[in-house]
């Protein structure tokens, strides 16, 4: 298994800050999404405040897109790891993958529609959703310590949008963290406007 010891070399410290915001983010997602879908029955889940908006378990399996990622990100630190590319930091940023991050950012200020590849399942099962999402932060979590000594800053990836624009690899585990903020605080929304709800 690839990063099963990466993290041995400092604990469960990571050398980088920004790595270990990065993976705090996904170790608070994971607490979210236990959080929002505590209490609810299926009905709940499913429920939609109106026919173009998302239910709970839509938001979160919406999030589950996020596993398409996790073959490039492997791939590029692998790389990365290869042709050495090595740096504790601080790592440069882009102009682009600054906006975009700071742009995911709950609460919601601009609505973009999501590609059709991205976007949730009418009405999936919520006893299929929440666990595979909860695993995916562990996924998550996993790569950013694989990450630990490389120069996050220097190693490019195409962005979530189109190919021709390009994010640094700590760019990319910002926008994943933000991204999922954005969307567990939306689903935290539609979760407060039901009719009943289990406190």
């Amino acid at each position: 298994m690839l990063y099963e010891s990466c993290g041995d070399r400092h604990g469960d410290r990571l050398l980088n800050p920004t790595l270990e915001r990065c993976a705090r983010g996904f170790a608070e997602a994971r607490e979210a999404i236990t959080a929002v879908a505590a209490g609810l029955t299926e009905e709940q889940m499913q429920w939609r405040p109106r026919d173009d908006r998302w239910s709970v378990v839509e938001c979160l399996d919406h999030l589950n897109a996020g596993w398409t990622a996790l073959p490039k990100l492997d791939r590029r630190i692998a790389e990365a790891r290869a042709d050495g590319i090595l740096e504790t930091g601080p790592f440069r940023s882009t102009w682009f993958g600054s906006w975009y991050v700071r742009a995911v950012e709950p609460p919601v200020r601009i609505r973009v529609p999501a590609p059709r590849r991205f976007r949730p399942r009418t009405a999936p099962p919520s006893v299929e959703v929440v666990p595979r999402l909860l695993q995916l932060q562990d996924e998550l979590v996993l790569r950013v310590r694989a990450s630990d000594g490389l120069d996050a800053g220097a190693i490019r990836l195409s962005s979530p949008i189109s190919r021709r624009l390009k994010m640094t690899l700590a760019e990319w585990f910002l926008f994943i963290a933000g991204h999922e903020r954005r969307h567990l605080w939306q689903a935290r929304r539609v979760r407060d406007a039901l009719p009943e709800i289990v406190s």
